[in-house]
């Protein structure tokens, strides 16, 4: 029987983006270990010269993270097709270092318990990927000159998922941060 769970195939189908090359990349990873929760988040971005969809799907099962990403490779003078490239990564639960959220409100004075986000920012970090933001160092003295090198800061960065309820509504909104809790759960308790 396929990992891949009904609500899963559903929301894969919903997202519109190659849905069965998802649904067989994540049955492999899976390994037939039964999803807990999930969250399929698709994505466009525009380039000057062209539109590109990707899709971010990440899944909970009782010992592991399994995140997929599909992104798309339009035709050019060396593949005559278009074609997509599909990655899944497995992350044992013990292994995840930080499940960070950033909830954006408006008019937080009038913010009531319950209600959903206007966006939700969820990065997951199990240290494979860091971002560096550097900047260059000063000191307090205004009359320096000196070089003082680089000062910055080392983030996780393995997978961040921004979901907007202008952009994809806010029931999206509130599946993400239903999978962000079961995650968060799933991750202290491993």
């Amino acid at each position: 029987m396929p990992a891949v769970s009904t609500a899963l195939r559903e929301d894969l189908h919903r997202a519109g983006y190659y849905p069965e090359l998802v649904a067989d990349v994540l049955d492999v990873a899976l390994s037939d270990e039964p999803v807990l929760a999930h969250l399929v988040h698709p994505e466009t971005t525009f380039d000057s010269a062209e539109v590109r969809r990707h899709v971010t799907v990440l899944a909970l099962t009782a010992t592991r993270l399994v995140c997929a990403h599909v992104d798309d490779h339009p035709a050019d003078a060396e593949h005559p097709s278009a074609s997509a490239s599909a990655t899944t990564e497995s992350v044992p639960l013990r292994e995840l270092r930080s499940v960070a959220l950033t909830h954006v409100v408006a008019q937080p004075e009038r913010h009531h318990a319950g209600e959903s986000a206007l966006e939700l920012t969820l990065a997951i970090g199990w240290g494979a990927v860091s971002r560096v933001d550097l900047e260059p160092a000063s000191c307090g003295d205004p009359q320096c000159d000196a070089d003082h090198g680089y000062t910055g800061t080392l983030a996780p960065d393995d997978v961040v998922v921004r979901v907007s309820a202008a952009a994809e509504g806010v029931q999206a909104v509130r599946a993400a941060t239903d999978f962000a809790r079961r995650l968060s759960a799933a991750s202290a308790g491993s």
